[in-house]
């Protein structure tokens, strides 16, 4: 389960930059739709892996509401370009949110551990 859930970020990451490029030709909408089917396995897959462990920890809880966090900014993101609006902070609370759950992610014992 962990290599599906580190896979369908891996594939949503790629796919949010391809939507925001797209953007600017107005040709976005089928990638942006992909996108949130991904935020749905996202979610369906960490969901699964939260609930496939016997003790579930408060960091594991937090490790899940920073991924939502990304997953929202990504969103928002989109729609505020889309709307030619300024998105400088919500850019600023990506990068925090990336660098939460890239560590958490990596110090938690479930999945790749290179900090323990």
């Amino acid at each position: 389960m962990t290599h599906a859930h580190l896979t369908t970020w891996i594939v949503a990451f790629i796919l949010f930059f391809v939507a925001l490029s797209l953007q600017k030709n107005g040709k976005d909408k089928v990638v942006h739709m992909i996108l949130r089917l991904f935020y749905l396995l996202i979610i369906a897959t960490g969901v699964g892996m939260l609930f496939s462990i016997s003790n579930i920890d408060i960091m594991y809880v937090l490790k899940a509401l920073v991924g939502l966090w990304i997953i929202s900014m990504w969103e928002m993101i989109l729609i505020r370009n889309k709307k030619g609006e300024k998105s400088t902070i919500l850019w600023v609370q990506l990068v925090v949110a990336f660098l939460l759950v890239l560590y958490l992610g990596l110090s938690l014992p479930l999945g790749f551990t290179p900090f323990m």
